[in-house]
Formats: structure tokens, sequence, C-alpha cells
């Protein structure tokens, strides 16, 4: 992507359903002898991967022109996802729970992802092992069986030493809900796209209560059937364009959002000084001159729902440059997540690191120049820093982008940025 800095943004772009909720649900589906229909769903290559996967476990599916996906998995299902597959998107690992309960047996090649330091599935494979599952890695591989009699509730602790897993919660919470008898899952994720998972398999016919908070209740049952869900919209997506728009200077208006969800983003943004108004379902950032009203240095510190999302946490960063002063921002998720650094310097950014934070002191202005995007969020960070840096600058590698933001080139350009995507061969 290329992006030609000093121009404000202004007009609207409206939110696209949530990643992080999206896969999980579709990996749901595999538990119901029906149809699944999710309204909603945004349109991205990770999306299309898990298309692929649900497709090859013998579950068609199939996304329409408007993002819905219709995803079948009332017939014979494969219990092998293989490593073509799972190792170009991490979330594949949510097919691993489902599988297990509705087939017995599951083979499921460890995940890939963007690089950014080890994340141990070893939360769910101890969930999993709490209902009675054999589980074993081989060669790659995750091997699991359930015991003679199959999958039985339990009571776990789901937490680890950098708080509750989503995905971890996701698997196993899948897993119970054809357990026999009750199954209590504590130090349980409460980000928003568990209880929008919990409620698709609610709706799908499973029992489950306490979503949302760190104890969560499954009363297994003998079989799910179909349903029809909306996909919640992505919270990040939506912080990701508020934030643009503030830090440009612009009036952005982010539409159909949940506020609620961002609650932490709001609060932050208020201490960094950044004007804006908030509506049931929209954000708007207002109108300002970076001169006259500089952005204030705001410490953050990631942490697991309802607080800072590791996944702001590089386009906080590219905020913060433009402070006036010195901000901490410390990473509590994935401590090594901090790719974006030696990018952000490129560009002229004063950014050091200090073990598991970042300080980082604000400059009178970036300069473009060439970069690489090394994953996802460090991608939208590195366009955000294009977008007030003076002259023109290169963001490479943008595919991991398209992971995770549907159609950002032509959005940013409906709302008045400088951008255009080419082949890096040009």
């Amino acid at each position: 992507m290329i992006v030609e800095g000093g121009r404000p943004l202004e007009g609207e772009i409206h939110t696209a359903g949530a990643k992080n909720a999206v896969l999980p649900m579709m990996a749901g589906a595999l538990l119901g002898r029906g149809r699944v229909h999710l309204r909603g769903a945004p349109k991205l290559r990770d999306v299309r991967f898990m298309t692929s996967l649900l497709r090859d476990l013998g579950a068609p599916t199939e996304q329409a022109a408007n993002g819905d996906l219709e995803i079948d998995a009332s017939g014979d299902l494969s219990s092998r996802a293989p490593y073509d597959t799972v190792r170009r998107m991490r979330a594949s690992i949510c097919v691993l729970g489902p599988l297990l309960a509705r087939q017995g047996r599951v083979e499921v090649s460890q995940p890939g992802g963007c690089v950014f330091g080890l994340r141990p599935i070893d939360v769910h494979i101890r969930g999993l092992r709490a209902l009675g599952a054999d589980i074993s890695l081989e060669n790659g591989n995750i091997q699991a069986k359930v015991p003679p009699g199959g999958l039985r509730g339990a009571r776990m602790y789901l937490g680890s030493a950098f708080g509750s897993t989503v995905l971890g919660t996701a698997n196993v919470l899948m897993a119970a809900t054809l357990a026999k008898g009750m199954t209590q899952i504590q130090g349980a994720a409460c980000e928003p796209e568990i209880v929008a998972l919990a409620d698709q398999l609610n709706a799908m016919g499973a029992r489950i209560t306490g979503h949302g908070s760190p104890i969560i209740e499954i009363e297994g049952v003998d079989e799910l059937g179909g349903a029809e869900v909306d996909v919640i919209p992505d919270r990040i997506e939506a912080g990701t364009y508020a934030l643009m728009g503030a830090m440009t200077g612009g009036r952005v208006r982010v539409t159909g959002c949940r506020p609620d969800h961002l609650l932490i983003l709001l609060d932050m943004m208020s201490s960094a000084g950044l004007p804006f108004e908030v509506g049931p379902d929209w954000i708007e950032t207002q109108a300002r001159d970076p001169r006259e009203a500089p952005v204030r240095s705001t410490d953050v510190s990631t942490n697991v729902y309802p607080g800072f999302p590791t996944d702001l946490q590089a386009q906080w960063m590219a905020l913060m440059t433009q402070a006036d002063g010195i901000s901490l921002i410390s990473e509590r998720i994935y401590p090594e997540r901090w790719t974006h650094i030696p990018e952000l310097m490129r560009l002229g950014a004063d950014i050091r690191r200090q073990n598991n934070a970042a300080v980082v002191r604000g400059v009178d202005r970036l300069s473009g120049a060439p970069v690489m995007a090394s994953d996802l969020r460090a991608s939208a960070a590195l366009v955000m820093a294009g977008l007030v840096a003076d002259g023109r600058t290169e963001v490479r590698r943008m595919y991991h982008l398209e992971r995770g933001y549907e159609a950002m080139e032509q959005r940013l350009e409906a709302i008045g940025a400088g951008v255009m995507m080419v082949e890096e061969d040009e």
C-alpha cells in the first residue's frame, strides 16, 4: 500500500463483522447436524482460509456477496485437518474441540498465523483432557480421541500466566456442549467474541450460561442442529478506524459498531485529549488541528477483556509517536509483540523497548519511507503512521492486513486518504 501523508480524514466507515468472532463461530457450526447461517460475516483472507478448511472436512461452506456465510455440516465429516490448510491461520485450532466432540477422534496440525512470539496451545489441551480426552502430540499433529462412553463434564480452570485465552476457552466450550453432564470453566475468557460464540451454540441447541463472565457453565446435550445468527461488529477494526480519524485530526464516524465493547479505548482517547462523540452504534472523532491541540502522552497496558486489547497495541503506539511527551506501552498478553517498532522507527519514530514495555517519545514529524509489515495489526499501525508522515510511505507485505481488514484501501480512499494498492514488483 502506498500512502501519501498529510490528509485529514473525513467521512463515514461502516464496521465489518468481527474476524475474531466469526472464525470460532464457523468452527462451531461443525457441531450441528444442520445448516448454520452467519449474517454479516466479513470478507477476509482468514474467512476464506476457514471456508477452505471446513470444505476439506466435509462441510460445504459458501459466502454470499453481502458476506453472509452458509455452512452445512449435516453430512459425514472428516476427522483430520491437514497441515497445508491449518498452517496458514492460527484460528484453525478451533476445529479441534468440535471435531473431537462430534467425531470421537481428531487429528489437527499445530497451527500457524502471525509471528510475534510463542502462543502455546497447552490451555486447549489441558481443558480437553479435563473432559476425558486422550491427547498426544506426534509429528507436528495434535491427536485426540474420546474415552469409552464419550466426553464427560468437569470443573476446570483455564487461566494462564497471561490471563485467560480466547481460543482455548472457545475450544473447550464447544467440546463441552456435547459432553455428558455439567461442565464449569473457571478463568474463562470474557471477550465479546466468546459471548457471540456461546449465543450461536445456544441457538443451535446448546445449554450455556455465564458467558461474558469468568465462570461459564455448560450442560451437555445429545445433539446440536442449525441456526441463523448475526456476527458481531469488529471492535478492533472500529477502534483502528477511530484512531486513524483522531490521529489525522479528522472527523470520522465509525458506524455499526459496539462502543460498549471499546470503553477502555474511549477512556484512553479521552486521556490523550482526543475529542470524540459516541452514539448507540457509532463513534465519531472530532476535527482538530494537531499543531494547536497535540495528542497528550498516555500510558497503556494491554490486558484481557475488558482491558486494553493487545490487538490495538501497535495502533496506539503509532498514535503516541505524535504525542507531546513520553508514553509507556506495556504488553501483558504477547510479550514479544513488537515487530512494528523498527518499522515505525524507519519513519522517524523515537521508541525504545524495555523488556515487555516500550517507551515512546513523541516527535514533531514522521517522514515517509518503505516499511515492511510483519503481522496483521502491525500493518494497520504502519498505515496509520503513513497517514500523518510527510511524503510517501510504502507498506509492503500487505497480505497480512487482508487477513483482518476488509477492503481497507477502498474504505480509506472514500474518506479522503491518499492510498493506493500495487503489486510489490511494480
